[in-house]
């Protein structure tokens, strides 16, 4: 969220400029709300991820228990989503196609490296659980209305 798109902005020699015109501004407000949405949806799963999980975001330190309360009701990687909307807002705020190309390979990557690697670890951590949890909630596309493994209305 950081590193990279400074990287970007430095070698490809782009700056934020104030919008001249309508269609800057639309862009600039999308890209603040994005933003925002993508920390928001962040900084919720990691604090939940930490409490709930008993763990921490760092492979010697995986969580010790599954989460699936607050945002992971509704979508099985949050914080992807987040730093998703994290990079594409900068690239909306900055106007920047690199920053665009960035953003949708960070996507790409995760699609790839979700299936292939972090889920079946979370099928050998946690077992049915994970299992049952993996029927009800999408990898990347948020349900409607979240899931409640307990059965009662929410």
């Amino acid at each position: 969220m950081v590193w990279v798109p400074l990287w970007i902005a430095r070698r490809w020699g782009i700056t934020f400029t104030w919008p001249r015109d309508g269609i800057e501004i639309i862009l600039l407000v999308a890209g603040i709300f994005a933003v925002v949405i993508g920390l928001t949806l962040f900084f919720a799963s990691l604090r939940r991820f930490a409490a709930k999980g008993q763990g921490t975001l760092a492979p010697w330190d995986p969580p010790r228990h599954l989460v699936v309360v607050g945002p992971y009701r509704y979508v099985r990687n949050p914080m992807i989503s987040g730093v998703t909307f994290v990079a594409l807002g900068e690239a909306l705020i900055l106007r920047s196609w690199p920053h665009v190309l960035w953003a949708l390979a960070f996507l790409a990557n995760n699609f790839v490296w979700i299936p292939l690697y972090e889920e079946p670890r979370l099928e050998r951590s946690f077992g049915d659980e994970y299992r049952t949890y993996r029927r009800h909630v999408r990898r990347f596309l948020p349900r409607l209305r979240p899931w409640n493994p307990a059965g009662e209305a929410p």
